[in-house]
């Protein structure tokens, strides 16, 4: 790849997100931010000076038409990442969406066919995905280390707010907005669901979640019992207003994965599983450690191969992943308003 010019990102918003995304590539031989926008030029002028970016731009409509940028990083509030990753598609720009890709499922899906329909890729950011300690867990899945997958507990959890739902840093956060896609579910629900996809490997076919909401009317604790078509079962958990706690447990038949599922990583710090090989009560874990990274980096690398090398590349969410993530959260909020089991369709 060092024969190929970097993939040159354009970032849409000046978010926080933003700021560490461009931090973290900025000395990446194979990807790099060229442009940044923002609703006014003042502001994406201040934030490229700050971040070395080559140029600004006032709005987001002059971003996606700068003929200098190969692919659009979108790190927008939740409700906007449907519209403006069509109008980026439709722009012929390749698109890194942050998590959670869409609202729902059908503009999970709509997005997807405008990302066909010009030829363009299409994929969800999860950084934690493209980290060697995710792609070794993938490749212990595949090889059965473990067996058949039977139940799958994954959780999420961060002190946001208070109990009562008071936020507790920024009162403005649009964590806290249900107009922008606020609420535990969306924010951190769609890691944990995204683990228990990886794990399960399928939709699943029914569930049942109950929530608690804050003041304003997000989400703000989520807990879940799901079942797949497999027969196996998941548990999930996501919280605004409890201890940082980021942790999933595997069992298959004849072994268990224990995982915290990080994000990130300094270059000089390991990433470790646990792993049970065995279905006996005396046999103990192993610790397997695997280097870690910083996760920005790495998936905005592996999208760069993705669109340099092969598509293959990527070894981030796919497609049916991503779709099967919406369908579940989607499922999920349906579940906790209704107070009942509630049904998915099946995979198409």
């Amino acid at each position: 790849m060092h024969e190929t010019p970097p993939v040159r990102f354009g970032i849409l918003g000046a978010a926080n997100i933003a700021r560490s995304f461009t931090k973290a590539v900025a000395a990446s031989p194979f990807v790099s931010v060229a442009a940044v926008a923002s609703r006014g030029e003042e502001k994406a002028a201040a934030f490229a000076a700050e971040l070395g970016i080559p140029r600004s731009h006032g709005s987001y409509e002059a971003l996606l038409a700068d003929p200098d940028i190969d692919a659009i990083y979108i790190p927008l509030p939740n409700d906007l990442h449907a519209q403006w990753a069509i109008k980026a598609v439709q722009a012929g720009k390749h698109v890194l969406c942050e998590k959670p890709l869409a609202m729902n499922a059908q503009e999970a899906i709509a997005m997807y066919e405008a990302a066909d329909a010009h030829k363009v890729h299409l994929v969800e950011a999860y950084p934690y995905m493209s980290q060697p300690q995710t792609l070794k867990l993938r490749e212990l899945l595949a090889d059965g280390a473990i067996g058949r997958v039977q139940s799958v507990f994954a959780t999420f959890t961060v002190p946001f707010c208070t109990v009562e739902g008071v936020a507790l840093r920024n009162p403005d956060d649009i964590r806290f907005d249900p107009a922008r896609g606020g609420g535990a579910l969306l924010d951190l629900g769609t890691y944990a669901m995204s683990l228990i996809r990886i794990a399960m490997g399928e939709r699943p076919d029914r569930m049942t979640s109950v929530a608690s909401h804050t003041p304003s009317g997000v989400d703000q604790t989520v807990t879940s019992l799901m079942h797949f078509p497999s027969g196996g079962t998941g548990q999930f958990n996501c919280s605004l207003s409890s201890a940082h706690y980021r942790q999933a447990i595997i069992i298959g038949e004849s072994g268990i994965i224990e995982t915290d599922y990080s994000n990130h990583a300094d270059g000089h710090e390991t990433l470790t599983m646990r792993v049970k090989h065995g279905a006996g009560k005396e046999t103990v874990f192993d610790t397997i450690s695997v280097p870690g990274t910083d996760g920005f980096l790495a998936e905005a690398e592996s999208f760069a191969r993705m669109l340099r090398v092969a598509p293959q590349q990527w070894n981030g969410a796919s497609r049916a992943e991503s779709i099967d993530i919406a369908y579940a959260l989607e499922a999920m909020r349906d579940s906790f308003a209704k107070h009942a089991w509630v049904e998915l369709a099946a995979a198409g």
